[in-house]
């Protein structure tokens, strides 16, 4: 029953979304569970605390907003805090007004927020990333007990739509057995549907080329009870993620018989319409393709019309 933070998938994670180079094969092992780290010694999905943030190092907030630490006020010449923290800043250092580069900020944080909260594991997160908490660069804060390390209430009232946002996937993920599946994906059909319980597509809906550099990269989930070992169907999900520069264009596989696809989450929308909630869903039309914005993800969910 021992469970453990999950390094690997809070760089791997961050890797992704601030755009290096071949991270699909590494990203989607870190949204399954991370099997190549729990299960050949017979532990289980739940056993991975997937984690973006922690009390150590940057909040998510920080995470978009500088590409170095600034923890001069430590009192030991920022040389203390972590170094590698695989951030960005997007082009500007810290707290700026530039209304394309907050833009882009706040679509990061989306992206980690849902890709944390949509993953397989046990997801933890940092107290103050659902109002979007600063710590103005310090990463280190354990020895500052004030308003670098307070909780600001101000600040969730000036983010109440992200902690909407964040309070609606939590929401959804628990709703949904498929999110929080208790074994490892196979790849195999489980319940003669001839459909896989996972199916990896690149963006003209082929198998990926898991050595293509670039960040393209789509999943369909299979929700029958079978293949998500729950006690009832679930839906089917479409998820397809783009942390390039470029809108992309994405196939959409068919979905179940009698059924069709429906946009739940589009991170490229902002707030408060990045997360659809069930009665306001819109159905993808046509369904077998989108474009997907850059640095962006996007979920459709299959139901009946």
């Amino acid at each position: 029953r021992w469970a453990e933070w999950n390094d690997r998938y809070r760089d791997d994670v961050r890797r992704f979304w601030r755009g290096d180079d071949s991270q699909a094969a590494a990203f989607a092992t870190r949204l399954t569970g991370s099997s190549d780290l729990y299960l050949r010694d017979g532990r289980k999905p739940f056993h991975s605390i997937n984690y973006i943030t922690s009390h150590d190092g940057f909040t998510l907030r920080d995470l978009v907003s500088y590409k170095h630490k600034h923890n001069e006020e430590n009192g030991e010449g920022n040389r203390d805090g972590h170094d590698g923290n695989l951030s960005s800043n997007y082009g500007i250092e810290g707290p700026t007004q530039d209304t394309a580069v907050l833009a882009l900020r706040d679509r990061q944080c989306r992206n980690l927020m849902a890709t944390l909260l949509l993953s397989i594991g046990t997801p933890m997160m940092l107290a103050g990333d659902e109002f979007l908490r600063s710590q103005k660069g310090n990463n280190n804060a354990y020895c500052q007990n004030n308003e670098i390390s307070w909780l600001n209430w101000d600040s969730f009232c000036e983010h109440h739509e992200f902690f909407e946002y964040t309070r609606k996937l939590i929401q959804f993920r628990k709703e949904h057995p498929a999110l929080h599946r208790p074994e490892f994906f196979t790849g195999k059909d489980g319940n003669y549907n001839a459909l896989p319980d996972i199916a990896w597509f690149g963006p003209n809906g082929l198998p990926p080329d898991w050595a293509d550099p670039r960040g393209l990269l789509a999943a369909r989930l299979d929700g029958s009870l079978a293949d998500i070992m729950a006690d009832r169907d679930d839906n089917d999900f479409f998820f397809a993620f783009n942390n390039s520069d470029a809108d992309v264009a994405f196939v959409v596989c068919p979905a179940p018989a009698g059924k069709r696809w429906f946009d739940v989450l589009d991170t490229a929308r902002p707030l408060p319409c990045s997360f659809i909630v069930h009665h306001e869903r819109m159905p993808i039309v046509p369904q077998n393709s989108f474009i997907l914005a850059a640095r962006s993800m996007r979920m459709l969910v299959s139901r009946l019309p």
